[in-house]
């Protein structure tokens, strides 16, 4: 009998990262939930036990190059790894951003996806048929005003994913990019705005349907399972009130 495919999720505790590790499990996959919040992964990774599917909670720093090679050496063989891990901070412009912001943009979002496909690569190869998707935004394909920290991150991880693309073909690994418009979760633009909830609630303010953690994470699950042959380079998805990063349709 063959063995349950194996997906390592990224910021897994929350968000797109817990919706995804959900669907993936449900999808047939043992997920190996990482995340910095252990309390949060080992919850999750309990009530995906329970409702018998597959998961093993593991926390885990992205930025941590030295933590993230000793968690691969865990992997002879794997199925998927989903880089979701990432995030924004501010939305000051460029004229008074902070760097210590732009920079823990830039290491968690680029550098963190750099370090777990590097030490994941191998395994993924081994596997036979891999898969790497890189959850990028619409940040990374056009700016927009006080984004730029997190914009220059994004495109960053854009780029990343098509060099790797281009590099790695011929070997049985796909590089899939998911990148999404508005979303409206828990904790993305609380997190942005240091906990200030009326600055985040403007984000989303008259939006009728911003898309949810679950509606990327069905994407998500989309192209992972399509046959292994074909390769979803990019998947650009946004609710249907947003045009672009900078068109939206708000009844106020």
């Amino acid at each position: 009998m063959a063995a349950t495919p194996i997906a390592v999720i990224t910021g897994a505790s929350s968000g797109i990262g817990a919706a995804t590790a959900r669907q993936l499990a449900a999808a047939g996959y043992r997920v190996v939930l990482t995340a910095r919040r252990k309390d949060r992964i080992e919850a999750l990774a309990a009530e995906i036990n329970e409702a018998g599917h597959e998961a093993t909670a593991y926390a885990l720093d992205v930025t941590d190059r030295e933590a993230v090679e000793a968690f691969a050496t865990a992997f002879r063989s794997l199925a998927v790894l989903v880089n979701n891990a990432g995030g924004a901070l501010g939305a000051d412009p460029v004229a008074t951003g902070d760097p210590a912001d732009w920079r823990q943009m830039y290491e968690t979002n680029v550098i963190g996806t750099l370090n777990v496909t590097q030490a994941l690569l191998p395994a993924l190869t081994a596997g036979g048929d891999g898969t790497i998707v890189i959850l990028s935004s619409t940040a990374g394909l056009s700016t927009y005003e006080g984004g730029g920290g997190y914009v220059a991150a994004k495109h960053g991880e854009h780029v990343l994913a098509e060099t790797l693309r281009l590099e790695i073909v011929g070997t049985p690994v796909r590089v899939i990019e998911v990148a999404p418009g508005m979303v409206k979760t828990e904790e993305f633009a609380t997190t942005r705005f240091r906990g200030d909830t009326e600055k985040a609630a403007k984000v989303y303010a008259g939006v009728e349907a911003p898309l949810t953690a679950d509606d990327v994470a069905d994407t998500i699950t989309w192209a992972i399972t399509r046959p292994s042959h074909v390769n979803i380079d990019l998947l650009v998805v946004r609710p249907r009130a947003q045009a672009s990063n900078t068109k939206v349709h708000r009844t106020l």
